[in-house]
């Protein structure tokens, strides 16, 4: 029996690449659906109602002035789909807001995850008798505020460290977290401790042959894993006019894929990294991440006991 998997990652807040991965599993006839981590967005847009009925914000370096409501409307879907978030307020609030980082911070915590339980609902109301099964898991950029909100919701699965069985052949075990990065972001913990989150999980697998690591962080010297060398103020190091690149995956990551040998490793976190390898038996893949330009990267890989028969990316 072959279980059609279709795996997205990296989309940071953009509602339209969210949407397409709901729609993804019925599109591609596929019977699993796995989101792998990094769902929210990076920052607020506020829009200012003025007090003579026009509307002005400030996006991408632009300032914008409407009078009507289906304008701004307009640009608010674009401000979405490209993974910011849509505030209106008060130009006194916004200047508030704006002396107040601590207050925006707790703004920025509430409006995001709103967003979150509005996508959880959307994907279960459209997704409902379907039959597909659907699994969205934060990732290492993604706050532990949204975390509750899955609990708040039945169809859609969080699989944060857990032993899930996608079908009856295959087991997966998951998770957005990463080692260390430069940013310092929610889920980044040193690799000793991922360490210790991956072997809690796979102590509990009872068919390694047929499991899926699901984690959101690729393997160390993978090709998955290679983005542009920093400085120390986080600024793109060069070599001849062209990025220096260097690997920033998991060395535990790797070292689990290589003991365990896994039938299938889903990976993201890099976006610019796209591309599938073999480490032993395990096909790892990234599918990549495009969410500013609006397309949903993804991979589809049919299953069938303890192999894969084929996989391809998609873009759309």
């Amino acid at each position: 029996m072959k279980t059609r998997v279709f795996f997205a990652t990296d989309i940071h807040g953009s509602e339209s690449c969210f949407k397409k991965f709901v729609m993804a599993g019925k599109f591609y006839k596929a019977q699993v659906t796995i989101m792998g981590g990094d769902i929210t967005g990076k920052a607020i847009v506020p829009v200012v109602e003025e007090k003579d009925g026009t509307y002005t914000t400030k996006y991408l370096g632009k300032s914008f002035e409407f009078s009507s409501k289906q304008q701004l409307e307009t640009l608010e879907k674009e401000i979405r789909n490209t993974g910011y978030y849509v505030y209106h307020c008060s130009q006194e609030e916004k200047e508030d807001l704006e002396k107040d980082p601590i207050k925006l911070d707790k703004l920025f915590s509430e409006v995001m995850t709103k967003s979150v339980r509005d996508w959880l609902q959307y994907a279960g109301e459209k997704l409902k008798g379907s039959g597909i099964k659907c699994y969205i898991m934060p990732g290492n950029d993604d706050r532990l505020d949204i975390d509750p909100v899955f609990e708040t919701v039945t169809y859609v699965v969080n699989p944060e460290g857990k032993v899930i069985k996608i079908d009856e052949q295959h087991e997966m075990i998951s998770t957005g977290y990463s080692n260390i990065t430069p940013w310092s972001c929610p889920r980044d913990i040193p690799e000793e401790k991922l360490a210790e989150r991956i072997e809690s999980m796979t102590s509990q697998v009872n068919n390694m042959k047929s499991c899926i690591f699901n984690f959101h962080c690729p393997p160390y010297e993978s090709g998955l894993d290679l983005a542009p060398k920093l400085d120390a103020s986080l600024k793109i190091e060069t070599r001849g006019g062209r990025p220096e690149m260097q690997y920033v995956g998991s060395k535990v990551i790797r070292t689990a894929i290589e003991k365990f040998q896994p039938l299938l490793g889903l990976h993201g976190h890099i976006h610019e990294s796209k591309g599938f390898t073999r480490i032993g038996r395990t096909l790892c893949l990234n599918p990549g991440s495009e969410y500013l330009e609006g397309v949903l990267r993804g991979a589809l890989v049919d299953l069938e006991k303890d192999k894969f028969v084929d996989y391809v990316l998609t873009s759309g």
